[in-house]
């Protein structure tokens, strides 16, 4: 069966709030996902100080003339409280996972020993930011919001300079929430198919209809963004799921891979023993006396299908009965010569 790696996506819906933060892998924890991921970065380092907001930013921040640069700041999580995040999922049992955002973020994750690295859809295009990954990293995600095919081809190739890098694509629309009518499920195979890699899909839709979707159509990477509630001030918090939904999409991603099974099409143990309840047998339209020539108005097909199959009705047409049977009777090869 084969296992969807389902990343909870925190980022920066702890409000740069430790505490929070920790709350955010309690709930993914109790969920079950696979990795909890936060984001690393320092305003400094990855947005000017006059850079506007997003709209989606503006609407989900109360101080609508606040600069990008202040926004971020307020949502740092520290080097020391890295540490701390990293060491209470390991209390819970859950892996930890953070995106870099800008050169020094992407050393301190290698630093802090995580086995994967992610990168957002944003830097897609940061030749020195990939160039640097692809030295530190043979497991590597690639977000691809806002990206053509011939950027991520472009991206990917600077990626493979590294023989050892192992990567995987996932789809993506950057707009939070993605209308349904933009999300273009189907271009995650398409990506599978040119780049020859695992796929998977970055939600920011509403709901968990999308991921579950993804999941059944061959996404092997899920990766969705979380809160602990969705009325939260923060630029994310609006086109998160809460933690029962995150529960339960984690429950309808595990039901779609058992359901997904192998490419082999036959009878599953558990059906077997409805072929004879469910299947019909030849049996006889009229009472019948021993000589006669069974034709084809003598038969009729009905429930149980233990006995002869009517796929077999043609090689019982001429057969001569020899004994008597009562109409309805269930017949057999031992009845006719």
């Amino acid at each position: 069966m084969k296992r969807t790696l389902i990343i909870a996506e925190a980022g920066v819906n702890h409000n740069g709030d430790i505490n929070l933060a920790k709350k955010l892998i309690d709930v993914a924890a109790e969920a079950g996902v696979d990795y909890v991921k936060f984001q690393t970065f320092k305003a400094s380092k990855l947005v000017s100080s006059d850079a506007r907001k997003a709209d989606y930013q503006n609407q989900n921040t109360n101080n609508s003339t606040e600069s990008q640069f202040d926004m971020l700041q307020r949502l740092e999580i520290s080097e020391e409280q890295h540490y701390e995040l990293v060491a209470y999922c390991k209390t819970r049992n859950i892996k930890f996972l953070s995106t870099a955002f800008d050169l020094e973020s992407l050393d301190f994750l290698k630093k802090l020993g995580i086995d994967l690295f992610k990168i957002p859809s944003g830097e897609l295009t940061n030749l020195p930011y990939l160039e640097k990954i692809g030295t530190l990293a043979d497991s590597i995600i690639l977000s691809t919001g806002m990206s053509s095919l011939s950027e991520i081809e472009e991206t990917v190739s600077v990626l493979r300079a590294n023989p050892k890098a192992q990567i995987s694509i996932l789809h993506c629309n950057t707009e939070y929430p993605t209308p349904f009518s933009d999300v273009n499920l189907l271009a995650m195979n398409s990506l599978k198919e040119y780049f020859n890699t695992q796929v998977g899909y970055s939600d920011h839709t509403i709901g968990i209809e999308v991921p579950i979707a993804a999941v059944a159509l061959g996404a092997t990477i899920i990766e969705k963004h979380f809160t602990l509630d969705r009325t939260m001030e923060g630029p994310d918090h609006a086109a998160s799921i809460e933690p029962e939904e995150l529960k339960q999409m984690v429950i309808a991603i595990r039901n779609i891979e058992r359901a997904l099974g192998s490419e082999v099409k036959q009878a599953s143990s558990s059906e077997m023993k409805n072929i004879s309840i469910a299947r019909k047998s030849i049996h006889l339209s009229r009472s019948m006396n021993a000589g006669e020539i069974l034709k084809k108005e003598d038969f009729e097909m009905l429930r149980p299908g233990d006995g002869i199959s009517p796929m077999k009705y043609h090689e019982l047409i001429g057969r001569t009965l020899i004994k008597s049977l009562p109409k309805g009777q269930k017949i057999s090869f031992q009845d006719f010569l």
